[in-house]
């Protein structure tokens, strides 16, 4: 018990020693590395980012995947240089005149249309610009519209050039305007081959009333040609507000990468979404 007794004080000396020595140790290294920081040296420069990041641009698969593109977005005209933290992004309108692009556009931007629109306009263009935050980020796009009436041989380059998706509408009353279509696609293609495809059907609340069978010839119509031209298609009424934020919605979550919950609907008499 007497030898034990002088062990046991040795053991907890060394113990308290060791205990001692890395106290002291990580103080040491500590105030090094604080004085590392401190010394003078070669200044580190860093990069100052010209805006913030744009997305890749995707292009459009008929089952909703993506494929990012590399090409260098162009921010819009109308985006205040200061507003450096904005994402600028440009989404093309295409279709025949009357069938209601303007209607559907200016319910999409409801009360946030720009007070300075009467600027934005160009004869044969209508452009409108919508501010929204996506996950902490600011997107801002920039709308532009081709009338359909008057058409210059550069309102289609203006309006598709450096587009991230492409709207063609067509009236669902109007069958020779969903035939139209496929040759605004191709135009709109020889500018723009890289841009997310839409097709989307106006005034979804007047087809309702149409026959059934003429209503089913219709939507099948319609379905092939968005099978034809690798969209998503939609079918919508600016009057009662029917998928009309949905559609932008799509195109931020295709952009963006997002989740997107909303299932095909193909049943004749409800606003259809084939993608």
């Amino acid at each position: 018990m007497t030898q034990f007794c002088p062990r046991m004080a040795r053991h907890n000396f060394r113990h308290r020693l060791q205990r001692r020595v890395l106290v002291l140790r990580r103080c040491f290294c500590c105030f090094w590395d604080r004085l590392l920081m401190c010394s003078p040296g070669k200044p580190i420069r860093y990069r100052m980012l010209s805006r913030a990041p744009t997305p890749a641009v995707p292009s459009a698969a008929a089952d909703g995947s993506i494929v990012a593109s590399s090409r260098n977005l162009t921010p819009s005209p109308f985006c205040h240089p200061k507003d450096s933290d904005l994402v600028p992004l440009k989404i093309s309108l295409l279709g025949d005149p009357q069938i209601g692009k303007t209607s559907f556009l200016a319910k999409y931007i409801g009360d946030e249309k720009d007070e300075q629109g009467e600027d934005h306009q160009e004869k044969g263009l209508n452009l409108m610009d919508k501010t929204f935050v996506v996950e902490g980020a600011r997107i801002y796009y920039s709308i532009w519209e081709v009338d359909g009436a008057e058409k210059s041989p550069d309102h289609i380059p203006k309006a598709c050039q450096d587009s991230v998706a492409i709207l063609f509408m067509f009236d669902l009353t109007s069958r020779c305007t969903l035939n139209n279509v496929i040759s605004w696609y191709q135009e709109a293609r020889k500018w723009n081959q890289t841009a997310i495809p839409i097709l989307i059907g106006t005034k979804f609340d007047e087809f309702i009333q149409l026959p059934i069978d003429l209503q089913w010839t219709i939507a099948s119509q319609a379905r092939a040609y968005a099978k034809a031209i690798n969209a998503t298609l939609f079918f919508s009424s600016a009057t009662y507000n029917i998928n009309v934020n949905k559609i932008f919605k799509f195109v931020t979550a295709k952009l963006f990468d997002l989740p997107w919950t909303v299932e095909r609907n193909l049943t004749i008499g409800e606003p259809i979404i084939d993608f």
